[in-house]
């Protein structure tokens, strides 16, 4: 079956995604530490530690024909990842369809 926009998925973290959203969870701590927590204009980026492996829904939000795509990966947090050009596997770093439920 073909990812079509909009549909989701199941995206699992590759250690590089997991390190760049702990990244970016780290640098807004130390922003509110070093000026305080900001009131308006920016996203909070506070949520569980990322690690390789975890498993994550996804929205599909561009299709390159085939099975590589765009994903907003809603995480276990305030924030989002966008994970580009990604391809359907079992790696880290790749999507799956959902399980069916019986």
């Amino acid at each position: 079956m073909q990812p079509t926009i909009g549909r989701i998925v199941h995206y699992r973290l590759s250690a590089y995604d997991a390190d760049a959203i702990n990244k970016r969870r780290e640098d807004w701590k130390a922003t509110c530490r070093e000026n305080g927590t900001p009131q308006t204009g920016h996203v909070a980026h506070v949520g569980n530690d990322a690690r390789e492996g975890d498993y994550y829904p996804a929205m599909v939000v561009r299709n390159f024909g085939g099975a590589t795509v765009n994903l907003q990966v809603q995480l276990d947090g305030t924030d989002t990842f966008w994970a580009t050009s990604r391809a359907e596997g079992d790696q880290p770093g790749t999507w799956t369809w959902p399980p069916r439920a019986e």
